[in-house]
């Protein structure tokens, strides 16, 4: 990818304010927002113009970082309540996103420790500009080790099929699920790849496609409904697809629509991959059952994209903005530090032990 490539979030210091790309304007405009409340910042990660677990997990973090940066408190406990106030206030945004608590868990232990360690507020302050930094930098090494790693179980000239937007602009740089294809484009492998429209809100369409296409890569956009002709066809040789929570079994959580790819991929046997930053796996939660699926606005299926409502006025719309995929249907967990394979419990133990 080029060196000038688009960046999903950054922070502007001088100005105490962050900037994210509006994915909502994509691909028809290429726009930054310039975000410098809490509300603004809020608002953003709620209305997906950031959006992606590793770019929302460092939105929260370097929102968070805003957030301290302002409090006018000048000791350790007054300040250390207000930066609570400020990350409960984020952590309401999106519920099913681990990758948000799990960044605003991380910057708040910071705080903790060095508050712990008897520093005034101003140096507690930039060691949380330090943290917030280091989960942009490490994100984009997590994300080049997913796509070294899925690299490993493709051949140049494969077909591959994938289900939402777990790219460039869903993290700091590569993506996961779409790490291997950036990184295959670099090395001459030629895939050739199917994005699903993924509906309601057309992540497939709207900011994969864009995101291959202004990459170089040949891509194909297709409805979610046609997965199942798309693969008889013998077109499509692996699955990959990103994820916003892992479950302790192997579960996984990713935008409506994956669990029914990765039934179908099982039937004519392709191989479906979970590609997974270990910020991803939540240990504490056991099976997808306990993953709580954010229920969004029937409008965004009834007329957003549309000139017209294309529902009948007062109909109901049912719209989670997630699903679950069993484990049973998942042929391997793509991670940073490796390749898990069924059964998934053990081997997700054992990966996040280390």
């Amino acid at each position: 990818m080029s060196e000038n490539r688009i960046c999903a979030v950054r922070l502007e210091d001088e100005h105490s304010a962050m900037a994210i790309l509006d994915q909502t304007r994509l691909p028809g405009e290429v726009s930054y927002l310039t975000l410098t409340t809490q509300e603004e910042i809020w608002d953003a990660i709620y209305r997906l113009k950031v959006r992606g677990a590793p770019a929302i997990g460092i939105a929260a973090a370097y929102g968070i970082y805003l957030a301290a940066k302002a409090i006018q408190a000048q000791d350790r406990a007054g300040f250390a309540a207000q930066f609570q106030k400020a990350k409960d206030y984020l952590a309401s945004s999106r519920p099913t996103a681990v990758n948000l608590f799990w960044a605003l868990e991380r910057m708040q232990r910071r705080m903790e420790a060095e508050a712990a360690a008897g520093l005034p507020v101003g140096e507690i302050k930039a060691a949380l500009r330090e943290e917030a930094d280091a989960i942009c930098r490490e994100d984009e090494e997590v994300c080049k080790a997913i796509g070294e790693n899925a690299l490993t179980l493709l051949r140049p000239g494969m077909g591959l099929m994938t289900h939402c937007n777990a790219g460039a602009i869903a993290t700091a740089r590569y993506g996961t699920a779409l790490a291997p294809m950036h990184l295959g484009q670099e090395r001459g492998y030629n895939f050739k790849v199917f994005a699903d429209e993924t509906r309601p809100l057309l992540k497939g369409s709207r900011l994969t496609a864009w995101e291959l296409h202004e990459a170089g890569v040949d891509v194909t956009v297709c409805c979610d409904g046609m997965c199942s002709n798309v693969m008889k066809n013998g077109w499509v040789d692996a699955v990959l697809v990103g994820c916003d929570r892992v479950a302790a079994n192997g579960d996984a959580a990713n935008k409506i629509g994956t669990s029914t790819l990765s039934i179908v991929a099982k039937h004519y046997g392709v191989p479906f991959y979970v590609c997974a930053p270990t910020s991803t796996i939540d240990m504490a939660c056991k099976t997808g059952e306990d993953i709580h699926i954010e229920l969004r606005k029937p409008e965004e299926i009834t007329e957003m994209w549309f000139e017209k409502p294309m529902a009948p006025a007062g109909v109901k719309a049912y719209n989670p903005a997630f699903d679950v995929t069993d484990a049973q249907f998942i042929t391997a967990i793509i991670t940073e530090k490796g390749i898990i394979r069924p059964p998934f419990a053990q081997g997700l133990a054992k990966l996040m032990e280390k």
